[in-house]
């Protein structure tokens, strides 16, 4: 772990000897065979990455830990084969392609233990690449809109190069890193990506509806991104006083803040507080975020410890899922044996939840895919199919059809409630196979 040098009264000095471009950085600072942490999602080090793929030549063998990248990929383009190896832990619509065609690789990781890697020593960093938010007038710069795994990374370092924008959120919480801390300073001033809002349809609306129904006045919610979870915040207009305790903060949480429907007023952890570790969404979500009293950005492996979570009273837990079979085993981030996206945060919340006084977990998602030709609902997995989440930890499974609890049902009893929620044009044929495996 780095040792902190903080002490410095006179950052503003140290600030400015500190301060060089971005390729400057990459040519002092990086050598072959390296290993590098960058950024997470909306805040990923982009003219860093740019940096390393013009400066390709002077290196050799790096590998590069990310999760969600929402910039252009430069470090992931084939001309940096043989320079650069991406080692992913979540996979979007940039590295889907790179893991097939084999130039990266996928880790697979619980979200709340990917700082574990770097703590342990079992991915060691010697360099975290960042993007963070100019420096308050006592010197610290906050890590803007992710946290997550990138405060570990910076803590275990030996070497940070940071992005300092201008247009980054400061946001509160354990979300602070001093200027002294950082190798190498590069000033940027750019817009954050932004994230396209999700078309609600008639579906969605019914799922969120149904979701809703089991949301209660005071409920803590941990709820992601997507259709689905914007579709359930806007069918709790009526409700009062949610608190929020998440990976994720989206325009959906802005709207219910806004419109006073999410207070933490009853919150039993961080009362009055909405806890997230990674913001993602709109221009106008980044201006809400920006120094707001009442929002605070904590590492992953607090937002999404189990423990943590469990101390939550009340809570209800939102996420999705790819497939699910007659058992509740459910496949969230593999369609067969192709990789697709990550476990991310989900199991971390099902087990979470568990612990929480009167908690509730709820995998949501629409009866069918590939417009309606294609069942969610199956009866086995398909092949080489991941198990992202065990049978023995869901709790509720919803469709546009309605709502069901698996906990404290046999195997039998279980299939036959999937059943009911399967889209109709499915039931039969999966009623047979109910009648096939568990006969009476």
């Amino acid at each position: 772990m780095r040792q902190l040098k903080h002490d410095s009264l006179d950052w503003k000095s140290y600030y400015t000897t500190h301060t060089t471009t971005a390729r400057a950085a990459v040519r002092a600072a990086v050598h072959d065979g390296a290993h590098l942490v960058f950024g997470h999602a909306v805040a990923a080090p982009e003219s860093i990455a740019e940096a390393l793929f013009l400066e390709r030549e002077h290196f050799r063998d790096l590998t590069i830990f990310h999760m969600l990248y929402f910039a252009t990929p430069w470090h992931l383009r084939p001309e940096m084969e043989g320079h650069a190896r991406g080692r992913l832990n979540f996979l979007d619509k940039h590295s889907r392609p790179v893991v097939r065609e084999g130039r990266a690789d996928f880790v697979p990781c619980h979200f709340h233990e990917v700082p574990r890697l770097f703590r342990e020593g079992l991915y060691p960093v010697d360099i975290a690449a960042v993007q963070l938010s100019p420096p308050d007038a006592e010197g610290y710069c906050s890590l803007g809109v992710s946290c997550d795994y990138t405060k570990a990374a910076i803590e275990q370092a030996k070497v940070i190069i940071a992005e300092v924008n201008e247009q980054m959120p400061f946001i509160a919480g354990d979300n602070l890193v001093h200027v002294t801390e950082l190798d190498y300073i590069i000033p940027v001033d750019r817009p954050l990506t932004e994230i396209p809002l999700p078309e609600i349809g008639e579906v969605e609306r019914r799922i969120g509806e149904v979701c809703a129904a089991l949301i209660h006045d005071g409920d803590t919610l941990q709820i992601g991104i997507g259709a689905i979870p914007d579709a359930v915040l806007q069918c709790l207009g009526d409700r009062k006083d949610l608190g929020l305790h998440t990976e994720m903060f989206t325009d959906g949480v802005m709207h219910m803040m806004r419109r006073g429907v999410i207070t933490g007023a009853r919150k039993t952890l961080h009362p009055r507080k909405v806890v997230s570790s990674i913001v993602m969404g709109s221009r106008e979500l980044y201006d809400f975020v920006h120094q707001h009293p009442d929002i605070e950005l904590y590492p992953v492996d607090y937002t999404n410890d189990p423990y943590i979570i469990g101390q939550n009273e009340d809570f209800v837990s939102i996420n999705s899922c790819l497939e699910i079979d007659l058992c509740g085993q459910v496949a969230s981030e593999a369609i067969g044996q192709d990789q697709f996206s990550g476990t991310g945060g989900q199991v971390d919340y099902l087990r979470g939840v568990r612990r929480a006084k009167n908690g509730r977990s709820i995998l949501a998602f629409t009866s069918t895919a590939k417009g309606g030709t294609v069942s969610r609902i199956v009866p086995t997995l398909s092949a080489g199919a991941t198990v992202t989440s065990g049978r023995n930890e869901v709790d509720y499974i919803a469709t546009e059809y309605g709502a069901v609890r698996l906990q404290g049902l046999t195997l039998r009893e279980r299939a036959l409630a999937l059943v009911s929620i399967a889209h109709p044009d499915f039931r039969e044929a999966l009623l047979s196979r109910v009648q096939e495996r568990f006969p009476q």
